[in-house]
């Protein structure tokens, strides 16, 4: 086993012990063309509706504790 592999190996059996397990999360790529095509038909959408400043409006007053 290589160094960097027993080094990780620590670690991960230090995380273990810590009560915690490793998991993979996989979230949208936003550098992708089609991320930002997406993006790019969602605004189209709220700026075409009727109720845009409504909408901005709800999205704009969404709080989450901690987050500023």
């Amino acid at each position: 086993m290589s160094d960097g592999a027993k080094r990780v190996r620590k670690h991960r059996d230090k995380m273990k012990a810590a009560g915690l397990k490793p998991v993979t999360i996989w979230v949208p790529d936003v550098n992708a063309p089609e991320f930002k095509a997406q993006v790019a038909r969602e605004i189209a959408a709220i700026n075409a509706s009727a109720d845009e400043k409504v909408i901005l409006d709800e999205l704009s007053g969404i709080e989450i504790e901690g987050w500023k």
